[in-house]
């Protein structure tokens, strides 16, 4: 090996330094809020300079993309794989999406992008776009695609679709809001686990097929 060729250490810690540098980004965005960040709080907490981050991200906008991609779109991947690969009841699909939407996503750090979101979207429209496309958008059509799924099996009741899925997804947001915003000074951390278990109860009530006498 020549003394130009990087070793095999150097060459993975470069490999994974744009993952660091995304992990980093998603702790200080999610503290400070998308407009009070700067990059170079994020280059310090992911240990490299300012010009290196800007090799792998050109501004304050791309590298929030790439937070949300990573943290985010993933979760979301799965839930259109899980749409189209299970064959069991409807429900059951739902209960998985909630509980992964739920504990993977909205008890997690990326629980707090949405509080980010709905702070910042007036004062940044594209970036609101852009989560509007690649997460709400998506989200919204896989929890609908689940409530056409019941509905023409015959397993839930005829319900208006869109309006659903709101009232659906209504209990992650306030998962998120509230461990993110209220959490911090309650005394007592929310149940997050119990919460899911009893919006799912309600769920399987209110959507249940009217039986035929």
């Amino acid at each position: 090996m020549s003394d130009d060729t990087p070793s095999p250490r150097w060459r993975r810690r470069k490999e994974a330094r744009p993952q660091e540098i995304v992990d980093a980004a998603l702790d200080v965005f999610t503290e400070r809020g998308f407009a009070a960040t700067k990059l170079e709080e994020i280059a310090a907490r992911a240990g490299v300079s300012k010009g290196t981050l800007y090799l792998y991200f050109p501004n304050k906008e791309e590298l929030f993309k790439a937070v949300v991609r990573s943290a985010i779109v993933p979760n979301l991947e799965m839930a259109e794989h899980l749409l189209h690969g299970f064959p069991g009841p409807s429900m059951e699909i739902m209960a998985r999406l909630l509980e992964g939407i739920g504990g993977r996503i909205m008890a997690s750090k990326a629980g707090g992008i949405p509080k980010l979101m709905i702070a910042e979207a007036g004062n940044f429209p594209d970036l609101a776009r852009f989560y509007l496309d690649e997460v709400i958008g998506r989200g919204f059509r896989v929890i609908g695609a689940v409530l056409e799924r019941g509905i023409a099996r015959g397993e839930f009741r005829p319900v208006n679709v869109e309006h659903t899925v709101r009232l659906v997804i209504a209990p992650m947001l306030m998962i998120a809001l509230w461990r993110t915003s209220f959490e911090p000074v309650d005394d007592r951390p929310l149940d997050v686990a119990g919460l899911l278990a009893e919006h799912l109860d309600h769920l399987r009530r209110a959507l249940a097929a009217e039986k035929t006498p």
